[in-house]
């Protein structure tokens, strides 16, 4: 058909449903003649009678029958894709948003791995260590490194990290103890503050009153200690792949458990979102591989 009376068609579906015109026009806001017309019209259109006119009601004709269904599912669907384009204007774009080292030494590498089980969804990546307010933003969820406390929005917990002493495995000679070689090794240090205070303790060892290197980005730290230009603490969610690979070591059986922990942020109602369910549970399924490294690094410790 080229034309489909949607009006009618809703009126129809209304009518049907309660055995009655008075009741459609109630939830319609109409007049009772007004639903009669609709649904005269609607029975010229398809050169039928849907209704048997009764006395204090009406009633389904077969034909009314055979047509309902089709009625009622073609506006649920139209309902819901309705309410979901209401409360997610992009359903087919996910935005999201984390720390520059997380997307540069994980995420990214990942990402691919998802599009191929949501070829339907396209990805919109920002990266930056600002706090979203989801204010005014398209953003749909961030991945972010704290403690968890953001007023507000939802929180839930993705993964708990460490920090690890790492080196490249050029740095240390096999043949000679690895506690004396460490004092002599040039030490490198991103400016976070646990890593400021980690690093004043472990000095109090090391006869070395400051890092060698600077620098004020956990990524850059690790293309350092790629570079074998020293020794550093990293968190293991960002070298695991790198120590599982031998590229980097960690030569003394120390960890010390982070401030901050990974966690999933977003406001409550993105939760429903089906692209936000879909993230969610692929993410969570990939940070075991994390887990999983972690658990073996500690056994070979």
């Amino acid at each position: 058909m080229a034309h489909l009376p949607l009006k009618a068609l809703q009126a129809f579906r209304l009518a049907a449903e309660a055995n009655s015109f008075k009741e459609a026009a109630e939830q319609l806001h109409v007049t009772q003649a007004a639903i009669s017309q609709q649904i005269k019209s609607l029975e010229q259109h398809l050169g039928l009678k849907l209704f048997k006119r009764l006395t204090r009601e009406v009633e389904l004709t077969a034909e009314g029958r055979q047509l309902l269904p089709y009625v009622s599912q073609g506006f649920s669907s139209l309902e819901t894709g309705m309410a979901q384009l209401m409360d997610d204007p992009n359903p087919s774009r996910l935005t999201l948003s984390t720390l520059p080292s997380f997307a540069s030494r994980w995420l990214v590498a990942k990402l691919g791995e998802f599009q191929q089980e949501a070829p339907d969804l396209s990805i919109q990546l920002t990266v930056g260590d600002r706090l979203e307010r989801f204010e005014g933003e398209e953003l749909d969820i961030a991945v972010r490194f704290g403690r968890g406390d953001y007023p507000g929005l939802n929180t839930e917990l993705l993964l708990k990290d460490y920090l690890i002493p790492a080196c490249h495995p050029s740095l240390i000679n096999s043949d000679s103890p690895v506690v004396e070689q460490i004092g002599s090794l040039p030490w490198l240090q991103d400016d976070t503050p646990e890593l400021v205070d980690l690093w004043s303790e472990f000095a109090k060892t090391l006869n070395q009153e400051a890092p060698r290197l600077q620098v004020t980005d956990s990524g850059t730290l690790i293309e350092a200690l790629l570079g074998a230009q020293g020794m550093a603490f990293v968190r293991f969610s960002l070298v695991y792949n790198l120590l599982e690979r031998g590229i980097l070591i960690s030569p003394i059986q120390s960890h010390w458990k982070t401030l901050y922990d990974y966690y999933l942020v977003m406001p409550e109602h993105h939760k429903k979102r089906p692209k936000v369910k879909r993230f969610e549970a692929w993410l969570r399924k990939e940070v075991r591989e994390i887990e999983s490294s972690w658990e073996r690094f500690q056994k070979r410790k």
